[in-house]
């Protein structure tokens, strides 16, 4: 898969071997030029964005020729909103307004690694990264170069999608050549941009594990053709977004916006989320079956021996329905207030003695310490999370349920924007948050029911 830690030595190696060849210095020069005539407007942009200015003057060069009336992102008119992806930008008042909003949308701002291999990975995402599959180095870095074309390197081209000419030589210098004779020209253009903090991860590689779960979600859906599930957003991917956006009632973007992603996250659950929630629904019907032997009916006092299946509630793959079963089970489990009769035995009762083994067992020397079940995870954070657990479980699967069955769009107001927020912030949060919500809930069920077994739940408070 497609990274920039599996590219990140090649960029290094190819930086250090680049020589412009001799006849096409002139030109390279012609062009470092022009970049450095437009400094002062790319200064600005950096300012306001902190992408370098000489970064934007290479985007620049490729997408436009250094056309300051045109849109940065894909070299489309200022005046008005963009037709190709990205869909519907602008209109701009200014280079400037459109360049801003360009690195917003490829998540350049707030970057902070601009050193040479960052760069030119940044760079050649822009056309896509499809000529590593064909051995052959981007033209759209290294035309012009030794590191392109013959006799030293191999040749070929893209001449249109997915249509790739092995004899093609690509004239159009590339972008690591004219960086090469800008800084021959203009010393002030370092290019010691490393993290300041190392490890940290820049923005498109925060945004990456969103961009992989919509590729993988897009495929299912029948992409054509089908996309490599790298985390990047290129071209494929972009077309692939703008299809399923016009297909919806979207706004035709191509960019994976908030609605977009809540839409495709959608769209994949309907036809898969069957066998996960089954799996919930079965964790719950053991929950209840504990609960049934626990809480014998009135007048009876021995424990049934076995539960039968046909006593066992039907399943639902409802997400509000398993919250409620779960909710009642805690209400079933929860000892009531009040004196206890021979007649009506209490859970405590029938629970003590397995406990009180138990513990005499496994804490022999009678320390006071958490329970099996509190302390499960040790000492430290069974404290921390004592008393909290049945709560923080149940909060966290009623709003899993209410998110992963709400259809809210970002753009509406109130509660239902801020519910379409979270949704499409987060992909997949229902598969991946009710299981932890509902552990975290029957962790704290049966945390209660073992202090309530050894006498030490907190008293129920009184009720006036």
């Amino acid at each position: 898969m497609i990274s920039f830690e599996s590219l990140k030595a090649e960029y290094e190696r190819n930086w250090a071997s680049l020589d412009i060849r001799p006849g096409r210095l002139t030109e390279a020069n012609a062009v470092a030029r022009k970049a450095l005539n437009g400094k002062a407007t790319y200064q600005q942009i950096e300012r306001l964005t902190g992408v370098p200015w000489h970064f934007t003057a290479l985007c620049h060069y490729r997408e436009s020729n250094f056309d300051f009336d045109t849109y940065l992102g894909n070299g489309e008119t200022l005046h008005r909103a963009t037709t190709i992806v990205p869909k519907g930008r602008g209109p701009f008042a200014t280079f400037v307004d459109g360049a801003v909003d360009a690195f917003r949308v490829e998540n350049f701002i707030g970057a902070q690694d601009w050193g040479i291999a960052r760069m030119l990975f940044r760079l050649e995402a822009f056309n896509g990264f499809g000529y590593h599959a064909k051995g052959v180095n981007s033209p759209y870095l290294y035309g012009g170069s030794t590191l392109y074309g013959p006799p030293e390197a191999k040749a070929g081209k893209f001449v249109r999608d997915h249509v790739f000419d092995t004899n093609h030589v690509d004239s159009q210098l590339g972008t690591a050549v004219i960086l090469h004779a800008m800084m021959a020209l203009d010393s002030s253009i370092a290019l010691d941009g490393s993290p300041q903090f190392a490890g940290r991860t820049e923005p498109e590689d925060d945004a990456a594990s969103t961009v992989i779960l919509m590729q993988q979600a897009l495929n299912k859906l029948g992409a054509n053709p089908p996309l490599a599930e790298d985390g990047i957003s290129g071209k494929r991917t972009r077309a692939a977004v703008s299809q399923f956006q016009q297909q919806n009632g979207l706004r035709d973007t191509g960019l994976l916006d908030a609605a977009t992603v809540a839409a495709i996250t959608r769209a994949t659950q309907q036809t898969g989320t069957a066998g996960q929630t089954a799996d919930l629904s079965h964790v719950l019907s053991r929950l209840e079956d504990l609960a049934k032997v626990l809480r014998p009916p009135a007048g009876g006092t021995t424990l049934p021996a076995t539960i039968p299946g046909s006593a066992l509630p039907t399943t639902t793959n409802d997400p509000i329905s398993l919250f409620e079963r779960l909710f009642s089970l805690v209400n079933k489990a929860a000892p009531m207030p009040g004196p206890v009769t021979a007649a009506n035995p209490a859970p405590v009762d029938q629970l003590k003695q397995v406990v009180d083994l138990l513990s005499t067992l496994l804490n022999k020397d009678g320390k006071p310490v958490l329970g099996q079940v509190n302390g499960a995870l040790g000492e430290t954070i069974g404290k921390l999370l004592d008393g909290k657990k049945t709560a923080l479980g149940i909060g966290g699967s009623v709003l899993t349920a209410l998110l992963s069955s709400v259809t809210a769009s970002p753009n509406a107001g109130g509660l239902a924007g801020l519910l379409g927020t979270v949704v499409s912030a987060v992909p997949g949060l229902g598969q991946f948050a009710m299981p932890i919500s509902l552990a975290l809930a029957a962790w704290g069920v049966l945390g209660k029911m073992e202090k309530w077994a050894q006498g030490t739940a907190p008293p129920p408070k009184p009720t006036t």
